[in-house]
């Protein structure tokens, strides 16, 4: 593989920035702040991608450290690479909301998916941390000579334990170590133990929760409650519904003057015997004959009386021209005269006569008076049921039909009252059973409480278990670590050896090759013994790396990482070496070794960032081809 060129559209200071690289060595230049590590983190990034931390990890995390200075939309760019005769274009973009990555193959014309198969054949193989420890080298971190010994040490150590530099098998060791101790004091000894009381309380209060007597009928009861206080609220209204009615009922007869049934009968007949008595009377009113028959009888009283008053006047001058002495023997003799007779006869006739005429006379009057008095009655009560004193027939039927509708009402009246008065026995039979559905509420009432309270106690219970079961779990996590703790302390101190032996091994006799290259044949080789100290080889002796100078170290540093970079590498094509100031501490004779040695050594790119011209005046005065990037 290698870099063809790069954009990008927003990455720390840089926006809208384009890079071009050639094959061979490329200088990346820049003076101190010019961006050379933003870019170097770019390349990276587009490589292996870039995800932002959580948390308080984010606040400073390499997401938040590079996020765009300007532009904050775009985060991110392409790097183009040509691997195996294909170019492809690595296209990502790292802000969260539209994080993606594309790769397109441009020689063939069409988007890849990016597999991670594929991905793993166009990086060689390399996952990011073996590119950081291996083709992407910077110089050692230690500012001191003691420092630089004591990194180095521990970065052979690591390759030789381990086959990464940043893995240390000492401090490994020790930190397992620790955690094992610190996993013992988390061991809670007694969640067991509390773990199993709780289980019993839970069971006991399980079981007398179970108990009928606490069955929850709470809300049964409650609805038939509210069942029959409905039933009373609509009973009661209908009753004073009916009590209205009842009492407008009675105002109305109140106000006719009636008070029941009875009543109304008694004064519909009474009215009824009085409109036949005007009846008669008006029909004896009006009829003719009777004045007739009354003036005859007395007229015929007069005639017979003035009749018998001449026979009788005739009758006493005939007895006055009697002698005197033969007056009251003729007197009482006459006892037996027809004429005396006569006028007995006609004097019974007159006093007949005058009393049927009188009678008549008498019998018309009352008529009269009694049409009178009972036309006054009738207008009375017409006037009053009817509001108007016109007597009628008409009137008669509708004071009936009006005496019927009270007899109705007095009728429905007690009907109403009787249906009150079963309403009142069933709003009190109500009320008892409303009563004793309050007692049972409220024993309920007490056993809900009794049972919330034993429910708040199994809850906590359920909560301590849960809790002791999160203890127990962390119990057996805890066991779990500190076994597989003891594994990995088990299998590192086994393995450790073999590692050595054949990586090691190998790392130590790759980087002996190259450091003869490197240091112009002053050191031949390097070597480690089996604690891990290193020593460089030179014909007569071995020199501990710790009286070397800094620049010395720093070579060997080189060396073990490009040998490390090749054995990892092996069996994929090679990715571009990227030098991030790695050479400061060579001098001229040491860097002008370094590039020449890397420009034979290293058939693919190389990739120079610094700040510094040396490197560049170097090249050019040993004829070493290089292509110049400023920045």
């Amino acid at each position: 593989m290698k870099f063809l060129d790069l954009h990008i559209d927003g990455f720390g200071k840089f926006h809208d920035r384009d890079l071009t690289f050639s094959d061979g060595l490329n200088i990346v230049y820049g003076k101190n702040e010019a961006g050379k590590s933003t870019i170097h983190t770019f390349v990276r990034c587009m490589l292996f991608g870039l995800e932002r931390g959580r948390g308080r990890a984010s606040k400073n995390d390499t997401w938040s450290h590079f996020e765009p200075w300007d532009n904050k939309a775009a985060y991110g760019g392409w790097l183009r690479v040509e691997q195996e005769g294909n170019r492809y274009r690595i296209e990502r973009n790292f802000r969260k909301d539209k994080k993606s990555l594309t790769i397109v193959n441009e020689t063939e014309g069409k988007q890849v998916e990016p597999a991670k198969a594929f991905l793993d054949q166009l990086l060689c193989g390399l996952t990011e941390t073996s590119y950081t420890n291996t083709i992407s080298i910077g110089q050692l971190k230690s500012a001191t000579d003691g420092g630089m010994v004591s990194e180095l040490r521990n970065y052979i150590a690591n390759m030789n334990t381990t086959g990464n530099m940043s893995l240390n098998i000492t401090r490994a060791t020790s930190q397992l170590r620790s955690r094992r101790k610190e996993f013992d004091r988390m061991l809670d000894p007694d969640a067991a133990r509390n773990y199993t009381a709780l289980m019993g309380e839970i069971r006991t209060i399980e079981r007398d929760i179970a108990a009928p007597e606490y069955e929850n009928q709470l809300q049964a009861y409650q609805k038939k409650r509210a069942e029959f206080h409905n039933q009373i609220s609509k009973k009661q209204e209908d009753r004073e519904t009916l009590l209205q009615k009842i009492a407008s009922g009675r105002q109305a007869l109140s106000g006719a003057q009636f008070t029941d049934e009875e009543s109304v009968t008694q004064y519909r007949d009474e009215t009824l015997g009085i409109y036949d008595s005007y009846q008669a009377a008006k029909t004896a009113c009006e009829k003719k004959s009777m004045s007739v028959l009354a003036g005859l009888a007395l007229f015929m009283a007069v005639v017979t009386g003035i009749f018998t008053i001449i026979i009788m006047v005739q009758e006493h001058t005939r007895r006055l021209s009697l002698p005197n002495g033969r007056l009251d023997n003729s007197f009482m003799a006459g006892l037996g005269d027809p004429a005396f007779l006569l006028i007995s006869v006609l004097a019974i006739i007159t006093l007949l006569f005058s009393v049927t005429g009188a009678a008549l006379l008498l019998a018309r009057k009352h008529d009269r008076r009694n049409l009178s008095y009972t036309g006054k009655l009738l207008q009375e009560v017409f006037s009053r049921h009817l509001g108007d004193s016109a007597i009628s027939e008409e009137a008669m039927e509708a004071f009936l039909t009006r005496m019927e509708e009270y007899i109705r009402l007095s009728e429905t009246l007690v009907r109403s009252e009787a249906s009150v008065a079963l309403q009142a026995e069933e709003i009190s039979s109500l009320k008892t059973q409303a009563a004793s559905c309050e007692e049972v509420i409220t024993k309920q009432q007490r056993s809900q409480w009794e049972l919330e309270k034993k429910l708040e106690q199994l809850s906590r219970c359920k909560d301590q278990v849960e809790s002791l079961q999160q203890v127990l779990e962390e119990n057996d996590r805890i066991r779990e670590e500190i076994a597989a703790i003891d594994l990995a302390l088990e299998t590192m101190t086994g393995l450790s050896s073999t590692i050595r032996d054949s990586f090691g091994l190998y790392l130590n006799k790759a980087a002996s090759d190259m450091i003869g290259q490197i240091t112009g044949g002053i050191y031949d080789s390097m070597s480690v013994d089996e604690d891990l100290n290193l020593f460089m080889n030179t014909r007569t002796k071995l020199v501990p790396v710790s009286q070397v100078s800094s620049g010395t170290m720093d070579q060997v540093y080189l060396a073990l990482r490009m040998a490390a970079a090749r054995l990892i590498q092996s069996g994929h094509d090679e990715i571009p070496l990227v030098f991030d100031d790695s050479f400061v501490q060579y001098d001229d004779d040491r860097l002008a070794t370094a590039l020449e040695w890397l420009s034979q050594a290293y058939d693919n790119q190389i990739i120079i960032f610094t700040c510094h011209q040396r490197e560049s005046q170097t090249m050019t005065a040993n004829q070493i081809p290089f292509h110049l990037i400023p920045i």
